[in-house]
């Protein structure tokens, strides 16, 4: 039921003004992930399909049609609100921004391309061995990547 000081049920002020079930407004815009480094990527679907990617999905692991730097996008999601989504016609072409994942990093599912520890500590040679066996996972299991340099070594499955 609307308040009489405020009919709409929506305050910018005192919380004692605002009847049950009315909304309070922050005073400044509330922002996410804003300290987080954005890697951004440009993906391409080559499918004859739509394909809708959610804002925790690990998107080094999305569908094999999307074509992109996944070595880029590995341990990474998109930077975008929880609970959303976005949306790759065929033949589109879209630049998205992606973020690391928060939390102890250990993702599992997925196209099980990782299941395991996805943080950048880095080797001596630059890069990871379990990130390096998921790119040639990948390359096995038919995912398109935009980038030329991937593994030629063969890699035991998990």
């Amino acid at each position: 039921m609307p308040h009489a000081k405020n009919p709409g049920g929506v305050s910018k002020g005192n919380e004692a003004d605002v009847p049950l079930g009315g909304t309070i407004y922050a005073s400044t815009p509330i922002t996410f992930n804003e300290d987080r480094p954005v890697t951004k990527v440009k993906v391409r679907n080559t499918g004859d399909r739509p394909i809708q990617i959610g804002s925790h999905f690990h998107f080094f692991e999305v569908n094999r049609a999307l074509e992109f730097d996944r070595a880029a996008a590995f341990g990474k999601r998109l930077n975008i609100t929880a609970t959303t989504a976005i949306r790759f016609e065929p033949g589109d072409e879209i630049e998205v921004p992606l973020i690391p994942y928060g939390g102890k990093q250990t993702l599992y599912g997925f196209n099980n391309l990782v299941d395991g520890w996805v943080p950048d500590k880095l080797t001596s040679n630059h890069e990871r061995p379990e990130k390096l066996q998921a790119i040639q996972r990948a390359v096995d299991r038919g995912f398109k990547f935009s980038e030329p340099a991937k593994p030629s070594k063969p890699v035991n499955d998990k």
